[in-house]
């Protein structure tokens, strides 16, 4: 995606502000979750909620997107002691094809480095809905957004990635 104000100012949180807006008051960590059966989206999520009060006093923003309707990310959001942070809802995913995130292939979503993973997650607690609770071929992303410009990206390479967003951070403040 070209970084542009005028795409940022017309994406707009459940909480009614801009990305762009968002992004001149603070660094915006854009955080785009798998469907929240998905136990990677579990995952990601757990590791959000334990790490968010560092990342606020370090002056990050966070913003989930996510592939389904605003009252299952309300849900999944509480779960996890996020239910008041900005969220977008975007259940056609049309954010995450404008930010270049596709639909996962069959090897990124169910390889055996996808498997072996998820059969290790699952063993911590995070597991898998059989309700499938949004787009399960979407794959996620991160990205650290200030006044407007992406600074730092992380597009998963599989479902099963698990990225080191303190690393994503330090580069972004670097």
């Amino acid at each position: 995606m070209k970084d542009s104000a005028n795409k940022f100012q017309s994406i707009i949180s459940n909480k009614g502000s801009s990305l762009y807006d968002l992004s001149t008051e603070n660094t915006v960590m854009l955080i785009f979750l798998r469907h929240f059966g998905c136990v990677f989206c579990q995952e990601a999520l757990q590791d959000i909620s334990n790490n968010r009060s560092n990342w606020e006093k370090e002056g990050i923003k966070l913003v989930l997107v996510h592939p389904s309707d605003e009252a299952s990310g309300d849900k999944y959001s509480s779960q996890f002691g996020l239910s008041d942070i900005d969220r977008i809802s975007d259940p056609d995913c049309k954010l995450y094809e404008l930010f270049g995130l596709v639909k996962g292939s069959f090897s990124q979503l169910f390889g055996l480095q996808t498997m072996i993973r998820g059969f290790q997650v699952a063993t911590k607690g995070n597991l898998p809905s059989l309700k499938q609770v949004g787009d399960g071929f979407q794959m996620p992303g991160i990205f650290l957004i200030r006044n407007g410009n992406i600074r730092e990206r992380y597009i998963h390479k599989n479902a099963s990635d698990r990225p080191d967003y303190n690393e994503l951070i330090r580069c972004c403040a670097a």
